[in-house]
């Protein structure tokens, strides 16, 4: 049975939506020149909890609610350290694995509803995560800890079969 939209008007199928990405080449239709970010989620560490929070993707994840970020750290004198880190799942063989992982540095004053992050380097570091690649140097060992934890009870599975060089990027 086909669907029927306002006024008789037969329904489109919905479109999957990913990030476009900008091209000197000519528009080849919708989807092309995107990024698929279906296999990416992202994960907020406040502390040492780690949390999936799909709100982030667009940057409206919880803790980023109601707050107005700035490039300049200086407007944040009194901000908590927080972090996005962009898990890109992938597949071999065997199964669904992590296959990508990179953490994004934030700063949040929630009483005072102030926040400092670089876009370009959230931008940036997504685009890392879909090409494969662990970044993860600047968590501390608690964050480190909190992570681990989340993906391990996530899926022990795709913990099992990601690679060590994810496994050794987490330990303290």
């Amino acid at each position: 049975m086909e669907q029927q939209g306002q006024g008789g008007q037969e329904a489109k199928p919905k479109k999957s939506l990913s990030l476009n990405v900008v091209s000197s080449k000519e528009h080849r239709g919708f989807g092309a020149g995107s990024i698929d970010l279906s296999q990416v989620s992202p994960v907020i560490i406040d502390g040492d909890t780690a949390v999936i929070d799909v709100g982030a993707m667009h940057a409206k994840s919880k803790i980023e609610k109601g707050i107005k970020f700035s490039a300049n750290k200086e407007d944040v004198p009194n901000g908590r350290k927080c972090w996005i880190v962009w898990i890109a799942v992938d597949r071999n063989e065997e199964g669904s694995l992590y296959g990508g992982a990179t953490a994004c540095e934030m700063l949040i004053d929630t009483e005072a509803r102030r926040g400092w992050k670089l876009l370009a380097d959230h931008v940036n570091r997504l685009d890392y995560a879909i090409k494969r690649r662990f970044m993860l140097d600047g968590l501390n060992a608690e964050e480190k800890a909190a992570l681990r934890t989340l993906l391990v009870e996530h899926n022990q599975e795709w913990w099992d079969r990601s690679s060590d060089a994810l496994k050794q990027a987490l330990e303290s």
